[in-house]
């Protein structure tokens, strides 16, 4: 039962608002106050709010990406598949990805007796369509500086697929092989068709992957999983 005081406690705490410019701390007390928000993000110390999403632009896109992800966290034990979960990255950063795949144990990452994740997981995904400037400028400093090691960001407005891997302190580009696929270089055996996932033809998505899966890289990358 909710006591009266803690009522009033949520009714004088000031609602987030796009723009501000927070603590973490201060973030995190008015997000967890606003019950109703489903997703609000702290970079460089300011809060970014997202806007009602469309299926075509995110919802769709999203769901491509997750059961691609999620078919590699299957597949993979010693991996962890988030989905918009909450990063606590440094003291100005707290965003809240798309999706981000970790390594449970050895990782960059941890997580926190309040179940949020702390540092930077290996591989983040962002879905940008009206948010395309913020995912390609501030936040792509914010991941390259605390580490992230491989960023994913795809335009769909645009109809393009980014995929970063962090070399020597700078983002570089993956490029697709001469069969059009991309090769994580964190998470062996994560291959991805670009064109098939543009398209929308998530079975070929899939397929590779299970290309990928097979692979003895995949297989020697369990292995060591296992010994962490």
């Amino acid at each position: 039962m909710i006591s009266a005081d803690t009522n009033y406690q949520k009714l004088t705490i000031p609602p987030l608002e796009n723009g501000d410019k927070l603590t973490r701390a201060e973030f995190e007390r008015r997000y967890e106050a606003m019950l109703h928000l489903k997703k609000a993000e702290l970079i460089e110390g300011h809060v970014y709010m997202a806007s009602p999403l469309r299926i075509t632009n995110h919802g769709n896109p999203h769901a491509r990406i997750m059961t691609w992800l999620g078919s590699y966290w299957a597949a993979t034990p010693g991996v962890e598949l988030g989905d918009n979960a909450t990063v606590r990255l440094d003291f100005d950063n707290e965003p809240q990805p798309d999706a981000l795949l970790r390594i449970e144990v050895g990782g960059q990452s941890t997580i926190s007796e309040d179940g949020y994740v702390e540092g930077a997981a290996e591989l983040i995904v962002e879905i940008a369509a009206s948010s395309v400037s913020i995912d390609l400028h501030q936040k792509l400093k914010v991941y390259r500086r605390n580490g992230v090691q491989e960023y994913l960001v795809w335009r769909v407005d645009d109809g393009q697929f980014d995929w970063f891997k962090l070399n020597e302190g700078e983002y570089i580009q993956l490029e697709s092989d001469e069969n059009g696929i991309i090769r994580s270089q964190v998470f062996s055996g994560l291959w991805l068709e670009r064109a098939a996932l543009l398209a929308g033809n998530l079975a070929k998505v899939l397929e590779v992957l299970q290309q990928g899966l097979a692979s003895q890289e995949h297989q020697d990358f369990v292995q060591v999983l296992a010994k962490k």
